[in-house]
């Protein structure tokens, strides 16, 4: 194994168990920074919509042109981009996931709703994570720079998902350590889609394949920033804190590919 591959997939498991950040935060502190959680969504809202237009389409326009002629080639990449929008909508579509919720105040309530609810938000972030994990490798595969902003975007969009699977399972069970199992196993599955994806693509790669894969890439991230990011931010905090850490996070990823031209 070469040393791209374990770079790729090294980012790619530091992104996945940013979940378990988010987990240890809402266990082990006496309340949730809401603001910070709706800044740092914004954030990584704008550096994935900035990164997926700005970087990751052209760079499928490039891939494919090369090998189609640029008429075609834009046509591939394009049709890759709504591609990746449908797929993962259609996973979205069957495995919502429950949004927002930060907890249930009053332990002795709702506690098999609660257990139930995180078990099951669990699931849905897991399978959610495959496509995600795939998006991080295969951007690390082909471009490190550009691997790193993605892996650092989607692992401040894990954090919030760790604490909404993990408080639930801890106020009906009362136990950190499951509440924390549960939600870590559940990044776990973006490490584990990478896998998959590489070795089910490996004997395919070229430039055509790379071109595909970053069209559909730069579909699904712009779908997960608009469909769950900012709305998941707008439910943690009505101020402006968001679309301040929108604007920050396209400026950021902005500069850092400026740096690097």
């Amino acid at each position: 194994m070469d040393n791209g591959v374990i770079f790729a997939f090294f980012v790619t498991l530091l992104a996945g168990i940013a979940t378990g950040l988010g987990s240890v935060m809402a266990l082990f502190t006496k309340q949730t920074n809401t603001r910070f959680l709706a800044g740092s969504l914004g954030f990584s809202a704008g550096v994935m919509i900035y990164v997926s237009m700005i970087e990751i389409f052209q760079k499928a326009n490039v891939f494919l042109a090369s090998e189609h002629g640029d008429n075609l080639g834009y046509i591939m990449a394009t049709a890759s981009f709504f591609a990746g929008v449908i797929f993962i909508g259609l996973i979205d579509y069957l495995v919502p996931s429950s949004e927002g919720d930060i907890g249930c105040k009053h332990s002795g309530e709702c506690n098999k709703t609660l257990q139930r609810m995180g078990i099951m938000t669990a699931l849905a972030i897991g399978i959610h994570n495959f496509p995600e994990g795939m998006v991080t490798f295969t951007s690390a595969l082909r471009d490190p720079h550009l691997g790193i902003a993605i892996a650092l975007a989607i692992a401040i969009h894990n954090i919030p998902e760790g604490i909404a699977t993990s408080v639930p399972i801890y106020y009906s069970t009362g136990s950190k350590k499951r509440a924390f199992a549960v939600s870590f196993l559940s990044g776990i599955t973006e490490p584990v889609g990478a896998v998959i994806g590489y070795l089910a693509l490996r004997p395919f790669f070229s430039d055509t394949l790379f071109g595909i894969l970053f069209g559909a890439i730069a579909g699904i991230m712009v779908f997960i920033s608009i469909e769950e990011l900012l709305p998941m931010a707008r439910e943690y905090e009505k101020s402006k804190i968001t679309i301040i850490g929108f604007i920050v996070g396209m400026a950021i990823m902005a500069l850092s590919l400026m740096l690097f031209l």
